[in-house]
């Protein structure tokens, strides 16, 4: 975050706007908007003031700002254009201890001035801190577009009715929900319609039904989200949607902190994923979790990375919620296979190459892989392996064991759709050794076949500079490894060391 967005209170209170052209005019009106007593200091007003010259909290001072004008004043404008002229006034605006803005001279700013989008009381204000007033005004044209007028009265109508609603459900929880279907429902409706009158009615309605309800144990609702692989853009809508709503969230290792950032901000966050040196919450454990905090009442939202019905064990967690009677409902989420093969420009199916395509885990258990080997090596198909790195010396051995061409063409995509997004490509024969020079850290989805060798061609995702990796010293490195450095049973020791230090043991 550049900056951080308040609302002011500038009702009565003094705000100094110097100089007399169309930027000072445009201060101005928004200050005299918000209620403050507006001073403008100049050496004469432009035809723009002239629809505010007498309004009746404007005075004007012809001549030159001097100490004294900011004496009292909470915010300050200097809007002269005339740069001298501007860095004084702000000289002498911060000597009495006002806020300063100097429009298009963000380096002399305080504050910047949003984009504003008027439904009052309510306010939308879109700032990019001063560095791009063009893309602000072009949201601000979308969202205004988007609003309508009537939201303003939806909230003095939400406003009028707090302290009857606070009176009368005490939870804050409850309340909170409660309003959640206020405007979400009928009420909403007849306000933003104009009929207040009927509005207030059906809120009686819904209150007096509330309080006979809230006799019985409360029992909550459990979402399960897929978080998809990790862009936050590629979040479906209602995803969206319930990470607002959630009271509590469930999440493991694999959702960043972008993600993590649209849940509501007094959501309680419980993380439940592998953490350095202790293992991850047992399956069962975070299952009952997910029952304890429905029975109170609470709307629970299981985060997962991907999809949770694709190697996420989301039907082990609602198989659990359902014979406990929980309430629940999935959402899905794209899923790391086709999200990672996407940005890395590889088609997991494609007609000159694969009419199909295979998702398998990597994750060994009891430290061997148990494949169905021969689902796996059919011609014209991508195997898609989640959870591989760890593993991939043992798996790429077996691949080739059971028959695999160790030339097939292999891509690793780390980190995928994500700005650390790194790819490296290779073969079966080489890939590990790849990987290992390239030091991926995961997570990380493989895929083998021949779709792989489309990537030069269809890869679009620019990660950031220098967090790519780089395909060539990659490949390079491996193969002075191979050529002069250490032996194949030196590089297995080392890929052994590498696993255990990524998985923290």
């Amino acid at each position: 975050m550049e900056q951080l967005p308040i609302s002011l209170d500038l009702k009565g209170k003094k705000v100094v706007v110097t100089g007399g052209g169309a930027a000072a005019a445009r201060k101005t009106e928004l200050a005299l908007r918000a209620g403050a007593r507006v001073l403008v200091v100049a050496q004469h007003l432009g035809e723009e003031f002239h629809e505010l010259s007498h309004h009746p909290c404007l005075t004007f001072r012809a001549g030159s700002p001097a100490p004294e004008d900011f004496a009292g004043a909470v915010v300050a404008f200097a809007a002269s254009t005339d740069h001298a002229e501007d860095a004084l006034s702000r000289d002498m605006a911060r000597a009495n201890g006002a806020l300063v803005n100097v429009p298009d001279r963000p380096e002399l700013c305080d504050f910047s001035m949003p984009s504003i989008v008027d439904r009052s009381p309510l306010l939308i204000a879109i700032s990019s801190a001063g560095t791009s007033p063009l893309l602000t005004r072009i949201i601000k044209e979308r969202l205004e577009s988007t609003i309508p007028a009537a939201y303003g009265t939806l909230a003095r109508f939400l406003g009028s009715i707090r302290e009857q609603v606070a009176e009368r459900i005490r939870d804050n929880r409850s309340r909170r929900h409660f309003l959640e279907k206020i405007v979400d429902g009928p009420v909403a409706d007849l306000v933003l319609a104009g009929d207040e009158a009927r509005a207030w009615k059906q809120l009686e309605a819904e209150i007096d039904a509330h309080g006979r309800a809230s006799g019985v144990s409360p029992v909550g609702e459990v979402y399960l989200v897929g978080g998809g692989p990790g862009d936050p853009d590629l979040l479906t809508f209602r995803a969206l949607r319930l990470l607002q709503r959630a009271d509590v969230v469930v999440y493991d290792r694999l959702i960043g902190s972008p993600i993590l950032d649209l849940v509501r901000r007094d959501a309680e966050r419980i993380y439940v994923g592998k953490m350095k040196n202790k293992h991850e919450l047992p399956q069962e454990e975070i299952s009952r979790l997910l029952v304890k905090l429905a029975r109170e009442g609470k709307r629970v939202l299981r985060l997962k990375g991907g999809d949770p019905f694709i190697f996420g064990r989301g039907g082990e967690e609602i198989e659990m919620l359902a014979g406990e009677g929980i309430p629940f409902q999935v959402v899905p989420g794209i899923t790391a296979a086709s999200g990672c093969a996407s940005y890395a420009g590889i088609p997991l199916t494609h007609r000159d190459h694969a009419q199909s395509c295979v998702f398998v885990t990597g994750h060994a258990k009891n430290g061997r892989l148990d494949l169905d080997w021969a689902s796996l090596l059919q011609p014209r198909q991508t195997v898609a392996v989640y959870m591989g790195l760890a593993m991939l010396p043992e798996l790429t051995r077996d691949f080739i064991a059971h028959g695999a061409d160790p030339n097939t063409p292999v891509a690793i995509v780390d980190s995928g759709t994500r700005p650390n997004q790194q790819v490296v490509t290779g073969t079966i024969g080489t890939i590990a050794d790849l990987a290992a020079a390239a030091g991926l850290t995961g997570p990380s989805m493989i895929f083998i076949g021949t779709v792989v060798r489309l990537r030069d061609k269809l890869g679009w995702f620019k990660p950031l500079p220098g967090r790519s990796a780089d395909v060539a010293a990659a490949r390079a490195a491996g193969e002075d490894a191979r050529s002069s450095g250490p032996t194949s049973s030196a590089r297995g020791k080392r890929a052994h060391n590498d696993r255990a230090r990524r998985s923290g043991k």
